[in-house]
């Protein structure tokens, strides 16, 4: 046997034990090298606060139910004993719930008699509140009318508009058992739906539980612009608006037919009904309520057409609205495309009679008949343009609506037409001009065709051709006023001379605007406006952005916002905010040449420029600054989120300090604060725009290709510079002077030695130039050699790659037959371990065999001596003992040999 050997420590703790001292030494190195690992690790731990427990976020003494733990379960077994429940979820940190908190105490200060109150901490990470739901924003005000709900709003966090919605929710229907409630109800500006339910048979009659529900659902759907509900409990008031049957719904609309809902087609259910409603209401007006965060609502509004945006004051909880109805008229005038129906006739017959009428007028009224039509025939005389700037006549037409026989010019006598309806006869007359192209002739040419605005009109017009000269003079012994409202401009351009010429624009013409009503234009024209409202206590920010005034004393404003053409135009904020002021606007815009001028809206912030090197422009400055200024301007167009602009912020004061302030004005514009003529917008920042002081409308674009730099920038500004260089006549030298000035041969002489320093400098300028021309062909001669041994490495490396990867796949192959060999020696040694085993246990049987068959042997040689048999037993006498004992050594030799023999085979076979 092999003596084992100690291991390594164990021979090293011998050697401690004889020297103590090195023992003393290592032990106390551990504990230093412990201590300072503990130390180490402890530093780098990361060490983490629990969050602090919640606390109150309303007042204990608030009638607001403040659950800060976000106990959600208990608010929803407390709501269940109250038909009206507001649930405040909140944030402690949102500052949106901390400036909320008030209104909401407020609210609930003037309605905690009728409506439960709850707030809950949905912040907090161990409340219910957090672990069941997860929102995007806080706070989140949600309203339950008993087992219906959540109705979510999403209005202004203000108490009005909260306590508005509350209400809304309380009582969504009313109750109308007169005529006089119903014209009130119906004269609203809102959508409104009606039902009829006989209360007389039982409390709740069939089919109001679910008109009931219809409500709720509508104001879950949309809040802003929702559909007023309402019950008629009375059977003739339900006669007015042909409702007989308990259970019908109808729904009013102002601008078409009336409609009642189709419940043998559709089943009566709560969300058909609210469905059928949203899907056939007329919105005259719709509310906009931003809600402050980034909102695609202006943007998706806009780009449906033009937009009139109105601006009031509006106070949610009172019951008159004086402004809103005068714009909620407007705005059914405009939309009221039938002229023979008069606006809302049947409103009109009720306030007067109490009674309802909602049938259209027959076709046999006298809005029907020829004499009406006769009412509106007119005539009026137009000047249309010439065909060539550089003829000289013109062609006076006196054009007639509504006539099927030429009138002559000095027949007419009736009145002057609609404004809209001569108007499309003038756009008639440019597609048709070329029928009357007579070159002076003084006859007369009528020509009579269809409207191809209006089908149901025919034009006539009687035109001449006169010369340019004579119109003011000779046109039907006119005075000199009125021939000079004949002479319209075009588009405010004059000549050289000052004067302009003389085409007819008819929004210029005060003679030809006399139509006093709106009603139907709408349908009149393709500039058709959306009406939108805005609560200018909440969104006056918005007006401000569009031109309103910061100091204006009331909060009114109206503007008109085209995206698709770049037109915004802003009604005067001094003239008074009525009816008529916003029929003028509404007819100014829908005119095929508006007279309305577009508003460039400018910063609000002006810079003082005194002491600075670049002026700062804006839009009331521009035209001071830039066009009527008497040196060369350099104007940079550029806005704050620009970066290229900012980077050059550097270039532009490099360039003011170089030229001259008396001659050159470097100046620039923020864009995104401020507008400017079409003609002076740019589509790309930065721009540079050039304008010579004399020539202000030849402004030159600085070129996109070239790099904007200070060299590049001197010559553009030197390249189309206009600046005089006027020769100064010399003044007489007093004799000071005399004394110090040299002599003129010195100074020439000075001058020229000048001029070869110059020469020389550009002489080695030149030599400078050719030797790095040179180096620039000798790098280009390098990069080309250098571009051929890039190629040669890469066609290298790429055989290299192809070399790997044939290498990489012989070692996997090769790997694969090492495992395979592998797994073959392990069964080998496997197999080599059981021969082992099995050749131990043949040896242990050979022997105890041996040993038997010696014993045998022994046996009989002892039988030998055993006595003959007695006579007549056949044989000898055995002991019966002694027979078992032998049977016994033969069954055993018997296993073993039959045992013996397995092994052996075996052994063969393995």
């Amino acid at each position: 046997m092999q003596r084992l050997r100690c291991p390594p420590f164990k021979h090293f703790f011998s050697q401690m034990g004889r020297r103590p001292e090195l023992l003393c030494g290592a032990i106390a190195l551990s504990c230093a090298f412990i201590v300072a690992l503990r130390v180490t690790c402890g530093r780098a731990k990361d060490v983490e606060m629990p969050a602090r427990p919640p606390v109150h976020f309303f007042s204990p003494r608030s009638p607001v139910i403040d659950l800060f733990r976000g106990q959600l379960d208990y608010a929803e077994h407390i709501r269940q004993d109250s038909e009206i429940t507001l649930f405040f979820l909140y944030a402690p940190w949102c500052g949106q719930s901390i400036a909320t908190r008030q209104e909401i105490e407020h609210v609930a200060s003037r309605l905690a008699d009728q409506v439960l109150f709850v707030a809950v901490n949905c912040w907090w990470n161990q409340g219910k509140c957090r672990k069941q739901k997860s929102f995007f924003y806080f706070p989140v005000i949600y309203l339950y009318h008993k087992s219906f709900g959540p109705i979510e709003y999403k209005g202004p966090m203000t108490a009005a508009y909260i306590e508005k919605f509350v209400r809304r929710v309380m009582t969504p229907l009313l109750y109308i058992s007169s005529r006089s409630r119903l014209r009130d109800f119906l004269a609203n500006y809102e959508p409104a739906v009606l039902g009829y339910f006989e209360f007389n048979a039982s409390p709740q009659p069939p089919g109001y539980l679910t008109f009931f529900s219809s409500a709720l659902h509508s104001l879950k759907k949309d809040y802003v612009d929702t559909v007023r509900y309402g019950v008629i409990t009375d059977k003739q008031v339900a006669k007015e608006i042909s409702l007989t049957d308990s259970g019908s719904v109808y729904l009013h609309r102002k601008l078409n037919a009336s409609l009642v809902y189709p419940h043998k087609i559709l089943n009566y259910t709560a969300q058909n009904i609210c469905n059928w409603a949203f899907e056939n209401r007329e919105t005259l007006l719709h509310w906009l309520r931003p809600h402050g965060g980034k909102s695609l609502l202006l943007n998706n509004e806009l780009k449906k057409g033009p937009a009139l945006i109105l601006f009031i004051p509006f106070n949610p909880l009172s019951e008159d609205y004086p402004l809103l109805d005068e714009i909620t008229e407007v705005a059914l005038q405009y939309n009221s495309c039938n002229k023979s129906q008069a606006v809302e006739p049947g409103l009109q017959q009720l306030g007067q009679t109490d009674s309802l009428t909602t049938e259209p007028l027959p076709l046999d009224s006298p809005l029907h008949t020829s004499e009406t039509l006769k009412k509106h025939q007119c005539c009026n005389t137009v000047v249309l343009p010439q065909w060539h700037t550089i003829s000289r006549t013109h062609n006076i037409c006196d054009l007639c609506v509504n006539q099927t026989f030429g009138i002559q010019p000095s027949k007419v006598t009736v009145p002057q037409c609609n404004f809209f309806e001569i108007e499309a006869a003038l756009d008639s007359f440019y597609l048709k001009e070329h029928f009357f192209m007579q070159i002076m002739s003084n006859s007369i040419e009528c020509s009579n065709f269809l409207s191809f605005y209006n089908p149901f009109s025919q034009y006539t017009a009687c035109c001449r051709t006169m010369s340019r000269g004579l119109i003011d003079s000779t046109l039907y012994g006119q005075t000199d006023s009125k021939a000079q409202n004949l002479a319209f401009s075009s588009h405010g351009k004059n000549h050289k001379d000052g004067s302009q010429l003389s085409v007819p624009h008819i929004e210029e013409s005060g003679s030809l605007i006399h139509d006093d009503t709106i009603t139907g234009l709408s349908c009149k024209t393709n500039k058709t406006l959306n009406l939108y409202l805005l609560d200018s206590n909440l969104f006056w920010k918005y007006a401000e952005r569009l031109g309103a005034s910061r100091t204006t004393p009331v909060k009114e404003f109206a503007t008109i916002v085209d995206l698709k053409e770049e037109l915004h135009y802003i009604l005067d904020q001094n003239r008074a905010f009525e009816k008529p002021t916003l029929e003028t606007f509404i007819q100014n815009f829908s005119t095929i040449y508006s007279p309305l001028k577009r508003e460039l809206v400018s910063s609000s912030h002006i810079h003082e420029t005194k002491h600075h090197m670049i002026t700062e422009v804006t839009t009331r400055t521009f035209h001071q600054v830039v066009l009527s200024s008497t040196k060369d301007v350099l104007l940079q167009y550029y806005a704050p989120w620009c970066g290229f602009c900012t980077a050059l912020n550097h270039v532009f004061i490099r360039l003011a300090r170089l030229l001259p302030s008396a001659n050159f004005t470097v100046a620039r514009i923020n864009v995104a604060q401020n507008d400017l003529p079409w003609e002076f917008m740019v589509d790309r920042l930065p721009t540079i725009l050039f304008f010579p002081y004399n020539r202000k409308d030849f402004s030159m674009k600085y070129p996109e290709h070239l790099d904007i730099n200070l060299p590049n920038l001197l010559r553009f500004i030197l390249q189309y510079s206009s600046q005089p260089f006027a020769v100064v006549p010399p003044e007489p030298c007093p004799k000071e002077c005399s004394q110090t000035q040299p002599p003129l041969p010195n100074r020439v002489s000075h001058l020229e030695g000048k001029i070869q320093r110059l020469q020389t400098e550009i002489s080695s300028l030149r030599k400078a130039q050719v030797q790095l021309a040179t180096q620039i062909s000798d790098a280009r001669k390098d990069e080309h050699k250098l571009k051929i041994q890039k190629q040669t490495l890469e066609e290298n490396s790429k055989a290299l790659q192809l070399h790997k990867d044939i290498l990489q796949a012989l070692y996997e192959e090769k790997a694969k037959e090492v495992g395979e060999m592998a797994e073959k020696l392990q069964k080998l040694m496997d197999t080599s371990k059981s021969l082992l085993t099995e050749n131990a246990l043949l040896k242990i049987l050979i022997s105890s065999m041996e040993e038997k068959l010696v014993e045998n042997k022994h046996e009989k040689k002892s039988s030998a001596f055993v006595q003959p048999f007695p006579a007549g037993t056949g044989g000898p006498v055995v002991d019966p003992e002694q027979k078992l004992h032998n049977e016994n050594n033969a069954d055993i030799l018997g296993t073993d040999t039959a045992v013996t023999s397995e092994y052996i085979k075996g052994n063969r076979t393995a």
